[in-house]
């Protein structure tokens, strides 16, 4: 009998097709075989317990800078620490090129920050800022060297693009064969908004969601759909957070257009009463888009059973208690973000799959196999020989309650405070390796590696 160097045995396999029981046999990195009564060198006993491909995260900010003396408070080793113990196996974070900077010297420079620090697998969106538009002839260099996927805003001073930039950018990633990711916001509403707020006195962070309407969300998704229609490339939607967003996601899929929609746990969990605390309690969950109502926390979950929305990422971007506090005076000061790497994979068996709103499989489609397939991630995603051995043993009767003392995410806070999660990863395996146990850290800083990435034609 063929031995393996790993076997998980007993376990119910998932994927987002069905749902099975077998044993896995790992040799080296990958999966080797997949059948019943594998010896290995080492066994995990996974009877009565779900093994899922590791989850992954495309949507992540680990030490971000976010201003001349701020910077997210997760690094490349503590973040992506956090991502392997809620079962994450590869995440994809960005690049930001300073103003006079080569897209491609940015890029070097932001893989040696990761490469040495990472305990998981990694990808980078290169980002095309409005400085960035005179430096388009240098993606086609950006995207042979696997950084396939690129980021634009329709928000944010200095980042934000005019509709005319939007398509040159659409353009330039079109011709690369990249996707295209935005984030959708109307920038210039945004600042009249806040401009008017300022003026007449209304500074607390209850006034942030007023700031960024839900209308105004919808309004620039349907306008980067049309115009990435112009342009002729397929287009990615970050963190939708209202049913406005999910009608133009959903009508243009209707009409057999290659849009994707992304929502994040912070939508599907949370509103935005927690902005009426006072004091820093109700900075603390400041993000953009903002947390909205309960009834659009409802469609969103809607919109993933529908097939309306194809993914779940974190845009993970944390800031400490401290941080958030200095724009308590003036809400659009109040660094935005909030942390959500370790606990997604979870939350989203919890909340959705225990609680009737999603299936097993649709679980694993959201949080690992649509993922890996729009992003280029041709060996990750799913349980199948051939395919890297990034894999959970995913306890389903397991309760962790979140706080700051069980997640592992360097920041004082979690906007999921006093959450009970039932089901929760017992085994994360990376690429065949054993990196978190039972509670128990084994990996180490600088065995995540870069992943090439050329996206699957759509």
């Amino acid at each position: 009998m063929t031995q393996f160097d790993l076997v998980i045995k007993n376990g119910t396999i998932v994927t987002a097709d069905t749902a099975y029981q077998a044993d896995v046999g790992v040799r080296g990195e990958r999966i080797a075989v997949i059948g019943e009564n594998l010896s290995g060198a080492r066994e995990i006993d996974a009877a009565g317990m779900l093994v899922t491909p590791g989850a992954i995260d495309v949507h992540v900010h680990l030490q971000m800078p976010a201003g001349s003396d701020l910077v997210s408070a997760d690094d490349f080793f503590t973040g992506t620490r956090a991502a392997a113990f809620g079962g994450t196996t590869t995440v994809i974070d960005f690049v930001e090129a300073e103003v006079d900077q080569l897209l491609m010297d940015a890029l070097s420079a932001r893989r040696a920050e990761a490469d040495g620090r990472v305990v998981i697998d990694y990808g980078l969106h290169m980002t095309i800022a409005e400085a960035d538009i005179a430096k388009l002839d240098q993606v086609p260099a950006v995207a042979q060297t696997g950084c396939a996927s690129f980021k634009l805003y329709l928000a944010y001073e200095g980042f934000r693009l005019d509709d005319g930039q939007f398509v040159q950018a659409l353009e330039a990633v079109r011709d690369v064969g990249g996707l295209p990711i935005v984030h959708a916001e109307n920038g210039a509403v945004i600042r009249r908004l806040v401009e008017r707020y300022r003026a007449e006195g209304r500074t607390d962070p209850r006034w942030h969601p007023l700031s960024r309407p839900p209308l105004m969300e919808g309004e620039a998704v349907g306008r980067a759909i049309n115009l990435s229609m112009l342009a002729g490339v397929p287009l990615y939607i970050v963190h939708v957070s209202c049913a406005d967003a999910v009608a133009r996601v959903a009508a243009a899929r209707a009409e057999g257009l290659p849009i994707y929609g992304e929502t994040c746990p912070q939508y599907l969990l949370l509103t935005e009463a927690l902005y009426e605390r006072p004091g820093a309690e109700g900075a603390l969950p400041v993000c953009s888009p903002p947390l909205r109502s309960e009834a659009n926390r409802l469609r969103l979950w809607a919109a993933l059973a529908r097939g309306e929305l194809q993914t779940v990422g974190t845009d993970h971007c944390p800031f400490t208690r401290a941080e958030k506090a200095r724009g308590l005076d003036d809400f659009s000061r109040i660094p935005g973000g909030v942390p959500a790497i370790e606990a997604r994979f979870p939350l989203l068996y919890a909340f959705g799959v225990r609680a009737g709103r999603i299936s097993l499989s649709r679980w694993i489609e959201l949080c690992c196999t649509t993922p890996a397939h729009l992003f280029g991630l041709e060996r990750k995603g799913t349980i199948a020989v051939g395919y890297d051995a990034d894999l959970v043993i995913f306890d389903p009767e397991r309760k962790v309650r979140l706080s700051t003392e069980t997640l592992h995410e360097n920041v004082d806070w979690t906007p999921f405070e006093g959450t009970e999660v039932a089901g929760w990863p017992a085994v994360t395996i990376s690429r065949g390796e054993v990196v978190v146990e039972n509670g128990e850290f084994h990996g180490v800083a600088g065995r995540g590696r870069f992943v090439a990435r050329a996206v699957t034609k759509m």
